[in-house]
């Protein structure tokens, strides 16, 4: 049991790894890089407009890091920045008109993909697998 516990955090660090190099792969294309179409998937997942630092958290990464990003996705249109009424120091971050095509793409890429990875589990195997990583994420969010 003890060589299966050693094995698992690497399991499913490679396994989200790999697929997200997949994923990656498959919308280069689209000229977007994986901090790009990471950056879009969380704003338009997001239920209200997020700060630049809320979102940098969600995200895992440092401001000045998204801040470059998100100067790049500016310049190419696909999001915009607005100042926050009661602090002038904060803005929230909104996706363009533009990005709706490109989330489109990134959806219908990004299903595929899930479609291709997932059709070798079985329904029953994939449900207990999703319910048991559900439990370890609970778990960790508690710590």
């Amino acid at each position: 049991m003890a060589k299966l516990l050693d094995l698992f955090p690497a399991v499913l660090y490679e396994t989200a790894f790999t697929w997200r190099n997949q994923l990656d792969k498959r919308l280069k294309p689209l000229g977007l890089s994986q901090a790009k179409w990471r950056t879009l998937l969380h704003l338009s997942q997001a239920k209200t407009p997020l700060t630049q630092t809320e979102l940098a958290s969600r995200m895992g990464i440092e401001g000045p890091t998204l801040a470059r990003l998100l100067d790049r996705l500016a310049k190419a249109g696909w999001i915009e920045r607005q100042d926050v009424p009661h602090d002038r120091r904060s803005k929230t971050v909104h996706l363009s008109s533009k990005s709706e095509e490109t989330l489109a793409q990134i959806y219908a890429v990004a299903n595929q993909l899930r479609d291709e990875l997932l059709a070798v589990v079985p329904e029953a195997e994939l449900r207990q697998c999703m319910e048991v990583l559900q439990k370890i994420k609970l778990k960790a969010e508690k710590l």
